[in-house]
């Protein structure tokens, strides 16, 4: 990968050599690597069996969960903030593993709408859950630095599985709770 960015300043038209380019390929090969560190992980390994038995049936929410992607289609960043619920049926996963299922998903080249799908069906397969609910807004470079240059724009989608979907009130009271 160091070689691919040397070859791309390259290109650029860049001197590799001069000082402040000579480490670029590698620290940029590392960052590549970090950023998409998600083709690495497994989500059961994530999870690590952190299921709890709990006697609750009520709305559990996550809000506000900071991601961070990159677009599939320009390799540039998308940044915005996930909200997670489920409907749990006497079992319950631990905090963080919600947010951890968030960034092994958001840290591989993605679409925003495929990541919500990904984190919701994970969620409802892995807990058994009578509902998950995902919102994700987020700006995208794509659309801010280049091509229409629309520096305010935010996207929102939304993945609603189980009670979330067939229940007016249920997703209701989620959507009224996010915001």
């Amino acid at each position: 990968m160091d070689e691919i960015y040397r070859s791309l300043l390259e290109v650029l038209g860049e001197d590799v050599n001069r000082e402040g380019l000579v480490k670029t390929p590698e620290r940029a090969a590392e960052a590549m690597r970090y950023l998409t560190r998600g083709y690495q992980q497994d989500v059961d390994k994530v999870i690590n069996d952190a299921f709890f038995e709990a006697d609750t049936d009520e709305m559990i929410i996550v809000k506000d969960i900071e991601l961070y992607s990159l677009c599939e289609h320009h390799l540039l960043p998308f940044i915005g903030k996930a909200h997670v619920a489920y409907m749990p049926r006497k079992r319950i996963v631990g905090l963080s593993k919600i947010a951890r299922i968030v960034d092994v998903f958001a840290r591989r080249l993605q679409v925003q709408e495929r990541l919500t799908k990904q984190i919701a069906d994970t969620l409802m397969d892995r807990l058994d859950a009578a509902g998950v609910a995902v919102v994700i807004e987020a700006q995208h470079l794509c659309m801010m630095m280049r091509g229409v240059e629309k520096q305010n724009s935010v996207m929102k989608t939304s993945c609603l599985l189980g009670t979330f979907r067939n229940n007016a009130s249920t997703r209701s009271e989620f959507l009224n709770l996010i915001k």
